[in-house]
């Protein structure tokens, strides 16, 4: 890739993030690292309290991207059917019609996850995993694109079901928002409503130009020295007295491609260490069980170790 092209994917990236942070300010990196979990193919968790504006990131991210997208609100009484859709018998025809549920969307944005049940959760595994569902018998191909943009509640909180461990993997990255800083939140308290502003977004990227970032992200170079900082830091999570569990091969797989796209957001044409630091966090930290075996929702606490793994 040469620089050039490099520099206009950097501008249109740019674009994106400048309009997104026009609703979710003083966010720059958590909406740097949800577009790296969109240009690597994966789906994407966004873990807070309330209030923090997971919901309104989740939905300025499928609008900017101009992709059709659904909202479900998870609670206790969800039932996989609402997800994935029935078949219904209609007296006209004498006959049992499907009717698609709302995972059949290109975007499906999952609000507050861990509220529902985990046979409703289970609802999504197939869908995330392979881009099709089984219903009644039959396999249906879900659109392309198909993200899953969820939010959860942090785990402590009344009402709240934990994601197993086979549910996290399937998440390409979890990242949190944080209070706002000092200047963010005086503006969110003098200036314009953010719903008022959430409805003059404006699509930035439509399908192909989303397409060919994906595909420009898997052209960027990782060199051999890179690699072999990846695989270090790989096997030092499965080193025993380590963690409970290490990383998994799909973890290493969307640790490195979620550098290629960190770089090429950067406008580089190359991987560098400081990529893979920066990305790790938020792909790591909810796939590795530490010792103790319990989680803590601090996306570095679980994963510091591994971000002093030395540089080859």
């Amino acid at each position: 890739m040469d620089t050039r092209s490099t520099d206009y994917y950097q501008s249109l990236i740019n674009s994106v993030v400048d309009h997104i942070g026009q609703i979710i300010l003083g966010k720059d990196r958590a909406i740097r690292l949800a577009l790296t979990c969109l240009l690597c193919r994966g789906h994407l968790l966004i873990e807070d309290l309330p209030g923090m504006g997971k919901t309104t990131l989740a939905h300025a991210l499928a609008k900017c991207m101009g992709l059709q997208f659904n909202r479900i609100q998870f609670t206790s009484d969800l039932l996989p059917a609402d997800i994935l859709g029935i078949s219904i018998f209609e007296q006209a025809n004498g006959q049992f019609n499907f009717h698609p549920g709302p995972i059949f969307s290109q975007i499906l944005v999952a609000d507050e996850i861990n509220r529902a049940t985990p046979k409703a959760q289970s609802a999504l595994l197939e869908a995330m995993e392979e881009r099709q569902v089984s219903i009644e018998g039959e396999t249906r191909e879900l659109p392309e694109p198909f993200f899953v943009i969820a939010t959860q509640n942090p785990g402590h909180q009344i009402g709240t079901f934990p994601l197993p461990e086979s549910q996290l993997d399937r998440f390409f990255m979890r990242i949190r928002l944080g209070y706002p800083n000092q200047q963010a939140e005086r503006e969110l308290l003098t200036s314009q409503d953010r719903r008022e502003l959430f409805d003059q977004l404006s699509c930035k990227l439509d399908s192909q130009a989303l397409s060919e970032l994906q595909d420009a992200v898997k052209t960027i170079h990782t060199s051999d020295n890179l690699l072999d900082y990846v695989q270090q830091i790989i096997s030092f999570s499965r080193e025993p007295g380590n963690y409970a569990t290490g990383l998994s091969p799909r973890a290493g797989l969307a640790l490195l491609h979620g550098a290629q796209a960190w770089a090429l957001m950067s406008g580089r044409d190359h991987v560098l260490p400081e990529d893979i630091q920066t990305v790790l966090p938020s792909i790591v930290n909810h796939r590795l069980l530490p010792i103790s075996g319990i989680h803590n929702d601090d996306p570095e606490s679980h994963c510091q170790p591994l971000l002093e793994v030395p540089i080859p």
